[in-house]
């Protein structure tokens, strides 16, 4: 059974890496954020997120433009991407549809469309990229068990 509801997400510091190219490089992309949190004495807080700004029903996956972010605490300094294209900024709230979904990634497709009509139905307008956060550690669960929030920032309503 679907369920959606609308959130307001808390103003958060992540580490970020913005990336180009096929989804497969995730989990290597997500070793490599945590990598650098820990090698810049940052701690990690909270779930990790994908910010997808393409849409793959539109671009081939090789051109597929997307980000990785940890949260961290403290307040650390926001900073450009350095050499290793890793960088700290602040993500500012937003209002958005959310739903939980459980299985594997590739499966997810219909969760967002299903959250798109969703949308629709109840009046918003969809103002952002969506994300996803990954409730689940891909090397300690089955794909089957995975838990994933689709998030997709609204305006209206």
């Amino acid at each position: 059974m679907f369920e959606a509801k609308v959130i307001t997400t808390e103003t958060a510091t992540v580490a970020y890496v913005t990336m180009r190219g096929p989804y497969a490089q995730i989990p290597e992309t997500m070793g490599r954020l945590y990598g650098w949190i820990g090698q810049h004495g940052l701690t990690p807080v909270g779930m990790p997120e994908g910010v997808y700004f393409t849409d793959p029903a539109e671009v081939p996956e090789a051109e597929a433009l997307w980000e990785v972010r940890a949260p961290v605490s403290g307040d650390p300094a926001e900073t450009e991407p350095d050499e290793s294209g890793i960088g700290v900024k602040r993500i500012e709230p937003v209002t958005a549809a959310s739903t939980m979904y459980k299985g594997p990634y590739n499966d997810i497709a219909p969760t967002y469309e299903a959250l798109v009509g969703w949308i629709a139905e109840n009046g918003y307008e969809i103002s952002g990229p969506p994300s996803e956060l990954y409730y689940s550690d891909a090397e300690k669960v089955p794909p089957s068990e995975y838990l994933t929030e689709v998030r997709i920032p609204i305006a209206g309503g």
